[in-house]
């Protein structure tokens, strides 16, 4: 009997365009003839058609035996040996394709899909009787995954941090209430992105913040430098109370925003423009001297804008003593910005959390997807020889002046 067709490419294409019980029964049997195929191969010694000296017999065939599946019957074949038997690890009582299964049902999930609307892709699949109970038990079970990625040791040092938050409605107690969902990311010594923690509580204040920032701590957050965040009193509070030693950069978007919901709607594009002038500056000492220069002329009709600008010089320019080289990364929250789009984007379908556990779940899983292809990336955030700057011991500024002359 010929060798049964197996292209894993086609299948795919055939289940990005469908969406039918069918489909779910095809990958069932390509991924279960792949896996008979690789053990016969083992207990063979060989690959087909391959001359090897462990080789201990030869394939003969296959033979036909139908499966019963909770997706429906599929035809399996079975391959034959000449010498000896070979039975497919898949029949065998423990049978894999269940595992296969939860796996459907966790990947739908971190993809966005509520509960009930997995239930709903579950007996569309042919999987009647498949209930909420048994579909939230099945998601459950990325918790040890997810726990081990919030909790894991953070080895090196992380001289750069983001944090930002995000809310979600959760059933607290019979009613629903807005949790705030923390996240952390970082910038290792080599330039590699990270992401540090996630966390979910009842509110966004010093508290939360600063038991959330001591976790990080005692994981094995080290040498951070810069930490890029929004101008929350409670956050920024508990920045200086655990992370003493570095340098606070508030969120220049951020800024902007409150800068201008300080004047009329009519002037704000010309205030924009005026101020845009301090961040277009070559150095720190420059946009800082700008800076006094915009306030001075803003002054006189938009007194607010002015005061929060001066108030605020040495917190929205701090990126500027950094390397050049990643100025334009440190100066807001757009990585994390990015981040809470995509975790909305899957948590939107869901809607209402039934609970903080769920909601911590769904994104920590999201987060753990993220910092795996940041780790599988061939582009490192920062240059490793970018980073080097940031411990090499700084010039005077006499010799810094000679060395740009010479350049």
């Amino acid at each position: 009997m010929a060798k049964p067709r197996m292209d894993l490419s086609a299948f795919i294409g055939k289940l990005l365009e469908e969406q039918d019980g069918d489909v779910l029964r095809e990958g069932i049997r390509v991924l279960s003839q792949a896996l008979m195929e690789a053990e016969v191969s083992g207990v063979i010694g060989a690959e087909r058609h391959e001359r090897s000296g462990d080789r201990t017999t030869y394939r003969n065939g296959y033979r036909t035996r139908t499966w019963d599946t909770r997706v429906g019957t599929i035809e399996l074949q079975i391959p034959k040996v000449r010498s000896g038997a070979y039975f497919p690890s898949l029949l065998q009582p423990r049978r894999r394709i269940e595992h296969a299964l939860l796996a459907v049902v966790q990947e739908a999930y971190v993809h966005g899909v509520s509960t009930r609307k997995v239930d709903d892709l579950m007996k569309a699949l042919g999987l009647d009787g498949v209930s909420k109970s048994e579909v939230s038990r099945i998601c459950g079970e990325l918790d040890p995954l997810v726990e081990a990625f919030r909790t894991r040791s953070l080895a090196g040092e992380h001289p750069y941090v983001w944090v930002d938050a995000t809310y979600h409605k959760v059933w607290v107690d019979g009613r629903v209430l807005s949790q705030a969902t923390v996240v952390a990311v970082g910038v290792t010594a080599e330039g590699e992105r990270q992401v540090l923690g996630v966390d979910v509580g009842p509110s966004e204040d010093r508290a939360f913040w600063t038991a959330f920032l001591r976790s990080l701590v005692k994981r094995g957050l080290r040498g951070v430098r810069l930490v890029i965040s929004d101008a929350h009193e409670g956050l920024k509070a508990a920045i200086a109370t655990v992370l003493t030693g570095a340098t606070w950069q508030r969120c220049r978007v951020h800024f902007m925003r409150n800068l201008l919901a300080t004047v009329s709607q009519g002037a704000r594009e010309a205030v924009a423009a005026i101020v845009r002038t301090v961040f277009a500056q070559p150095d720190h000492a420059t946009a800082m001297a700008q800076l006094k220069k915009v306030a001075d002329g803003l002054r006189t009709r938009f007194g607010r804008a002015a005061a929060l600008l001066e108030e605020a010089a040495e917190d929205v320019l701090a990126y500027r003593l950094f390397p050049s080289e990643h100025q334009r990364q440190l100066h807001s929250t757009n990585v994390l910005e990015r981040l809470n789009k995509e975790i909305k984007r899957r948590s939107n379908v869901v809607g209402i959390f039934p609970s903080a556990q769920s909601t911590l779940r769904l994104v920590g899983a999201v987060l753990l997807e993220q910092d795996d292809e940041w780790a599988v990336a061939d582009r490192r955030y920062f240059s490793a020889e970018s980073m080097k700057q940031l411990t090499a011991p700084a010039l005077p500024p006499s010799t810094q002046e000679l060395l740009a002359a010479i350049g």
